[in-house]
């Protein structure tokens, strides 16, 4: 997601931050003290804003919605800046790629069980996408987490989430430059190769 300035480290914040519970998340939702209009997600018990997108942001979710969907086999589907739920955090990540159909999360949002791929786009968030993001899917064990790395012109792509980890993260990353094709992968199997000049400005 694409922000006016890089967000703290969340394992940095002091002591005296309210953290809040997803319940609590929840509930806040549900009774109207939190709306659309704050637009704020929930990260590791953080209540953090999501800025303005740029762009060059919203052209590449634009181009990653045309060429990813049309390759999903008929039991996955694909999401954008959906709300994903996890133990203790509710991000909302800029695209993603869940097993089911249309109508399984009109009454809870997915979960880890649900996931094959999330995806970040990022340009001045890379090193919180890289570093936060990159935990908090890592400890859910969300197979395969995407950073489409607008600066660099490249896709990162990381697997292996090693969840138990005092801190959680990635085992394996592999970068994809604007020659290559990036797999992509659902249960273990490759479903496609997506040029990555197809989905970088």
């Amino acid at each position: 997601m694409s922000r006016t300035a890089p967000p703290l480290p969340l394992q940095g914040l002091q002591a005296g931050f309210r953290r809040f519970t997803v319940a609590e998340y929840h509930k806040l939702i549900e009774d109207g003290t939190l709306t659309e209009d704050d637009n704020l997600e929930l990260l590791e018990g953080y209540l953090v804003h999501k800025m303005a997108r740029n762009p060059p942001h919203d052209g590449t979710l634009n181009r990653l919605t045309r060429q990813l969907a049309r390759w999903l086999p008929s039991n996955w589907q694909y999401r954008i800046q959906m709300a994903i739920t996890l133990a203790e955090s509710e991000p909302e990540p800029d695209a993603a790629v869940v097993r089911g159909s249309d109508r399984d999360f009109d009454v809870s949002h997915p979960t880890p069980a649900d996931f094959g791929i999330v995806v970040e786009v990022s340009d001045s968030t890379l090193d919180a996408d890289r570093r936060d993001k990159g935990r908090i899917y890592a400890r859910a064990g969300i197979p395969e987490y995407w950073i489409v790395n607008l600066p660099d012109a490249r896709i990162e792509v990381y697997t292996q989430p090693q969840s138990a980890d005092p801190t959680p993260a990635y085992a394996t990353r592999t970068d994809f430059a604007k020659a290559d094709a990036v797999p992509l992968t659902l249960d273990g199997r490759v479903v496609a190769h997506v040029p990555v000049a197809d989905l970088l400005p």
